[in-house]
């Protein structure tokens, strides 16, 4: 039975590589350690529930901040992914049980007991099922809306890509709020950074959603410091706009362990906002780049703002 709190089992595909360095943070990227009441609440309830979370799974930098708050992104489908990608603490491997059936619930009874105005929904890749777990993003959307109707819906998704050909409409036929898959980083990157993935079929990806679902908000995101330049990350930009996405975040990457991704650089903040004004300049309704940015980070205020910004857009209501 395999310890997913020991690194040599949570990545064993990685255990072999050579260690790379872990660069000192600097100020700008540093957190404090949780320890409100809030934190623990959620906590409990998460556990009380049996779910996982990508907060604790991925080693997020800003759980004390979210969970303090009530707010939690909630990862569905296990917690071994079928994928090995470089820069993600989440454990690999074969997933050891079929999908919880019983789960959609369990998660749909959370969300109405930490009284969420909106919750993120991710999931570990699960390649090993004919669907990917489409239909399972389903049921956990239409169990949501049954227990906790006020609630608003962002999905964070695998890519599909080994998937039925009708997973995404099922999903898309679901109607979350907000579909989000991330493209991570640039596309020269992916060989190295995201082997399992392909960057124009993840990108075609949220350009199908728009043409399934006009209204349905989209959202991607990818990391800086992996070792891309600023020609490339704005290109992705160019990419996601001709794609129709809406709403775009970016986020410093952090190693995770000596065995991941080696972080190349640490970029500035004055970088970050450079980056945010370039990409409103290009159109995106809604734009986080800090560094400290993740998908779900903010994700219910930013989607407050995302619904202003598109009905200010559509002249709906004034500048």
């Amino acid at each position: 039975m395999r310890d997913l709190k020991i690194p040599e089992q949570r990545h064993p595909e990685k255990a072999k590589k050579p260690d790379n360095p872990q660069p000192k943070k600097p100020d700008w990227i540093r957190v404090k350690a949780p320890t409100s009441k809030g934190y623990f609440q959620t906590r409990e309830i998460m556990r009380e529930h049996r779910l996982s979370t990508v907060c604790e799974e991925a080693g997020c930098p800003n759980v004390g901040e979210c969970w303090s708050q009530g707010h939690a992104t909630m990862m569905i489908m296990g917690e071994v992914c079928t994928r090995a990608c470089t820069f993600c603490n989440i454990a690999t491997g074969k997933p050891p049980e079929a999908l919880d059936v019983f789960e959609p619930g369990r998660v749909a009874d959370a969300v109405a007991k930490l009284g969420l105005n909106h919750v993120v929904i991710t999931s570990v890749d699960r390649d090993d099922v004919a669907d990917g777990g489409a239909e399972h993003f389903a049921q956990t959307i239409r169990a949501i809306r049954h227990r906790a109707p006020g609630t608003t819906i962002e999905i964070l998704t695998p890519d599909f890509i080994r998937a039925t050909p009708d997973a995404l409409e099922v999903v898309v036929a679901a109607k979350p709020d907000v579909f989000n898959h991330n493209l991570e980083t640039v596309p020269g990157l992916y060989p190295e950074v995201r082997p399992g993935a392909r960057y124009f079929h993840s990108l075609r990806l949220l350009q199908r959603v728009k043409e399934l679902d006009p209204t349905m908000f989209t959202k991607s995101g990818i990391m800086v410091g992996l070792g891309e330049d600023r020609q490339a990350v704005v290109q992705v930009m160019e990419d996601m706009r001709a794609a129709d996405i809406d709403f775009l975040t970016i986020g410093q990457y952090l190693q995770p362990t000596p065995k991941h991704h080696k972080v190349d650089r640490f970029v500035t903040p004055d970088e970050f906002a450079s980056y945010e004004k370039t990409a409103y300049n290009k159109g995106f309704l809604m734009v986080s780049a800090t560094p400290l940015t993740r998908s779900s980070y903010h994700a219910g205020d930013d989607f407050a703002r995302l619904r202003e910004n598109r009905l200010r857009k559509l002249g709906r209501i004034g500048a």
